[in-house]
């Protein structure tokens, strides 16, 4: 049998520190994004391809009921508001009526909130599930950029679940699109 000499890396993250184990396959730059469907707050059920023709940013949150999630969620609008033919989607395992409570209550406009209620595939399908740990069963935090074909055009799974995404790069990565 031949070794594998040069593997696939297997994005990781932590917990304030400590290793969090996650299942599924996260992303990678020039592949065509899994398709998904998601629960908006009408408890409509929202597909990928809703957004067809639009670049996309996928913010991924374990809770917006927490303050690191909720400062990415009003970053991430805050610049959309000045981007053409964007989306910016807010992707949770909250329920959706918590995710519109909380933007409403902030004025959070620009962006999309779509829970994993009755989609919790797309956790597993792009390698974003908890597997272990306080926070088994939600989402770690990540960022894809994806453009208006749904390619991956960047991605970053932040390295410490308690941390900030780089806003800076993702939106480098999406007004290069």
């Amino acid at each position: 049998m031949t070794k594998n000499t040069n593997p696939t890396p297997i994005p990781t993250t932590s917990l304030a520190g400590t290793p969090v184990k996650l299942y599924g396959d996260f992303p990678q730059v020039g592949k065509v994004a899994p398709a998904f469907s998601l629960v908006n707050k009408d408890l409509q059920d929202i597909t990928l391809g809703s957004y067809a023709g639009k670049r996309k940013v996928l913010n991924i949150v374990p809770s917006l009921d927490t303050p690191t999630c909720q400062a990415s969620a009003r970053h991430f609008n805050k610049e959309a508001s000045g981007l053409d033919n964007t989306v910016v989607i807010n992707i949770s395992a909250d329920l959706p009526f918590a995710m519109a409570r909380f933007c409403s209550s902030e004025g959070l406009t620009n962006v999309d909130n779509l829970s994993v209620m009755r989609g919790r595939e797309f956790m597993r399908d792009y390698g974003v599930k908890i597997a272990d740990g306080k926070l088994a069963g939600l989402t770690a935090r990540a960022v894809i950029v994806l453009d208006s074909n749904n390619v991956v055009r960047y991605t970053e799974l932040v390295s410490d679940i308690k941390n900030e995404p780089n806003y800076e790069a993702a939106l480098a990565a999406l007004q290069a699109i």
